[in-house]
């Protein structure tokens, strides 16, 4: 059974850091893509990043080189770190997992963890 256990976000003012992480199991790591969406209440469901097995990673236009996604392979974890936080950063942070690299198509991806909020304060 394939689990995707995301952590790590908190209430962090504007301008601060957060790195989100989300450990898989259940799964061959590294034969899939990761990616990280988000939702906030009231909004679609929006991609934010994803790195495949190779590391080569993409991200969304709004994240304008504040995040950096990454995988760590030995530890089947995919990390998501942001920085220079904004309040319109708030939301509801997902990892999923994908093995036909479907990059920002989120009906691509196979498997999805429960989330973890990330609240910015202005």
């Amino acid at each position: 059974q394939v689990h995707l256990v995301a952590s790590g976000g908190r209430l962090v003012q504007a301008g601060g850091s957060l790195r989100l992480s989300c450990a898989a199991s259940g799964l061959p790591f590294t034969k899939f893509a990761m990616g990280w969406f988000r939702q906030a209440p009231g909004d679609e469901r929006e991609f934010v990043a994803a790195i495949r097995p190779s590391g080569r990673a993409q991200y969304a236009d709004f994240v304008q080189g504040r995040f950096t996604v990454s995988r760590q392979n030995a530890e089947n974890t995919v990390y998501l770190q942001m920085n220079s936080l904004k309040p319109e950063d708030t939301a509801v942070y997902h990892c999923a997992a994908d093995e036909r690299g479907s990059g920002s198509y989120a009906p691509g991806y196979s498997y999805w963890g429960q989330g973890t909020q990330v609240t910015v304060s202005s």
